[in-house]
């Protein structure tokens, strides 16, 4: 029997077609993933670059109500959602002081919220493709099991023997083997370049994060507000950007 995919197609028992389908399934799923988390982390640097230069500055004057107005048209960067609920809700505290706790810890606590937030989606969708990468072998795999057994079975129902007698449902249980490879591998990989993306997106973020909380204390602490500082350092968006490659410096 020649190796031919569509003459191994046709001759595919009802299961093994099912677990091809599966298998073709799991491809079109990490693909979609693939591309959409792609997509993100584009948007993503490329917004979270230009809020990056615009708030540096408002931060620098201490300009908080504009500096939320800003985070909040900044729809797709992550910083400006971070940051920008850390400043809404610092400044909430400021006009209602009443409570235990100060303004810049409730702001830390939700600070910390927004960031496991942000987290989560930042690896949204990215346990489809280490699934796929996980289980399409072994789904490969039982379709290979499956279709041997068929073989067999044919062998004890006809009473015929030989290499040529069980070749052909073999290598049709091989190819979905195969299959389940070419499904995983790619998976694999596409899972590991995200991964290392999210990783150095999350890392930047986290490093913002601590930042702007150092500037918070700073400025609550001296409880002057025409105190200058570093608001770009402050912020975190020079270190996070440089991370990502990008040059927040004031224009």
């Amino acid at each position: 029997m020649n190796f031919n995919l569509i003459d191994i197609y046709h001759h595919m028992g009802f299961f093994a077609r099912g677990i091809a389908y599966t298998l073709l399934a799991f491809a079109l799923a990490s693909l979609v993933v693939f591309f959409e988390r792609l997509l993100f982390f584009l948007r993503t640097r490329a917004a979270d670059r230009r809020f990056a230069a615009r708030a540096g500055r408002l931060l620098e004057s201490q300009q908080h109500e504009p500096f939320v107005i800003e985070a909040a048209q900044a729809r797709a960067s992550s910083l400006a959602k971070l940051l920008g609920g850390g400043v809404k809700a610092y400044l909430a505290r400021k006009e209602a002081p009443q409570g235990k706790l100060g303004a810049v810890e409730l702001t830390r606590r939700e600070v910390e919220r927004l960031h496991e937030r942000v987290s989560s989606e930042v690896r949204r969708g990215m346990s489809v493709l280490a699934s796929v990468g996980s289980v399409a072998p072994f789904v490969g795999l039982l379709g290979t099991v499956v279709g041997i057994i068929e073989s067999f079975a044919g062998i004890a129902k006809t009473g015929s023997g030989g290499l040529g007698a069980v070749s052909a449902g073999i290598s049709e249980a091989l190819v979905v083997t195969a299959l389940g490879l070419l499904v995983a591998i790619p998976a694999v990989l596409m899972f590991n370049l995200l991964s290392t993306r999210a990783d150095a997106l999350l890392l930047s973020l986290d490093l913002a994060r601590r930042e702007f909380m150092d500037h918070l204390e700073d400025v609550h602490g001296a409880g002057v507000p025409a105190v200058r500082h570093e608001g770009a350092r402050a912020l975190g968006v020079e270190r996070s950007a440089r991370s990502e490659g990008h040059d927040v410096r004031p224009a």
